[in-house]
């Protein structure tokens, strides 16, 4: 690539009809990124499983399990089933502030103690549709998680969709490596036909890093949390963008994409973590 775009980013900032120089995208973390990543309990990550499928991931840890040993490396203290060469993005998110930072990569190294990333690609995202939330970890209980696999979206699934302020998405680009993008609006956002996800698209940072995965394979991974449990929600899917056309029922909406689940897993208490939500500012 002669810039920082792949072909399906680009064209998917054609399809919208609008796009960006993508100048604040680096191949390297600033400073500011990498003190940002050092300070979180949690990670959003994105991988490729062996059939090609993007799955989205939350790590936790005392903050300083991810650090920054120089602006082209993280390292992540938590387990991560991945072989050394896979792709991966990375999504670092403080509710507190809305601050999030997103690095993509390979993964370079694979231990006992954790993973170390190559960075390849290192830039921020604006604040929009971020709920402020207050993180503290949960009571200690001692059960291990319990787990839950099925096909299409469960009941349970529903409900916490239903409830969902805040999505998790992993797509991968084929060649040009996984994603994991935040998405947000009010509970309810995501509207739910059968088995079916429509999701709206709201104006952002013209980069189409996600509807450009989209655009050169349509297998979608989702992630959503429940901040008050600690449970972790994950969907597969494929994905299909309605570039233009109706958007009623989805206020401020410019686009939307809909995804067809395949099948999902529910993990109980999966994050040793709670968030408390905030009064709006």
């Amino acid at each position: 690539m002669d810039g920082p775009f792949h072909p399906g980013e680009l064209r998917a900032q054609q399809l919208a009809g609008k796009g960006s120089s993508g100048g604040a995208i680096r191949s390297y973390m600033p400073e500011q990124h990498r003190e940002f990543f050092a300070m979180l309990p949690f990670l959003l990550v994105a991988t490729v499983e062996d059939d090609g499928w993007p799955r989205a991931t939350v790590l936790s840890g005392a903050p300083g399990f991810v650090h920054s040993p120089d602006p082209a490396t993280l390292r992540v203290a938590a387990p991560l089933d991945v072989p050394v060469g896979s792709r991966i993005g990375v999504l670092g998110l403080d509710f507190s502030t809305r601050r999030r930072n997103r690095a993509n990569g390979v993964i370079a190294q694979v231990d006992g103690a954790g993973f170390t990333i190559d960075v390849g690609e290192s830039f921020g995202n604006c604040p929009k549709y971020i709920r402020l939330r207050d993180v503290v970890p949960a009571a200690e209980t001692g059960a291990a998680a319990a787990e839950g696999s099925f096909e299409g979206i469960s009941e349970q699934a529903r409900d916490m969709l239903a409830a969902a302020d805040t999505l998790f998405v992993a797509t991968t680009g084929g060649q040009y490596g996984a994603d994991i993008s935040h998405r947000g609006g009010a509970p309810g956002f995501v509207q739910m036909d059968g088995d079916t996800l429509t999701v709206p698209d709201y104006a952002g940072n013209r980069y189409f890093n996600t509807l450009g995965n989209m655009l050169i394979d349509d297998r979608v991974a989702l992630l959503v949390i429940d901040y008050t449990t600690g449970d972790v929600l994950h969907l597969q899917g494929r994905a299909e963008v309605q570039w233009t056309g109706e958007t009623a029922g989805l206020p401020g909406a410019e686009r939307l994409w809909r995804l067809q689940v395949e099948r999902g897993t529910l993990r109980r208490g999966a994050v040793p973590l709670r968030w408390r939500p905030r009064p709006e500012e």
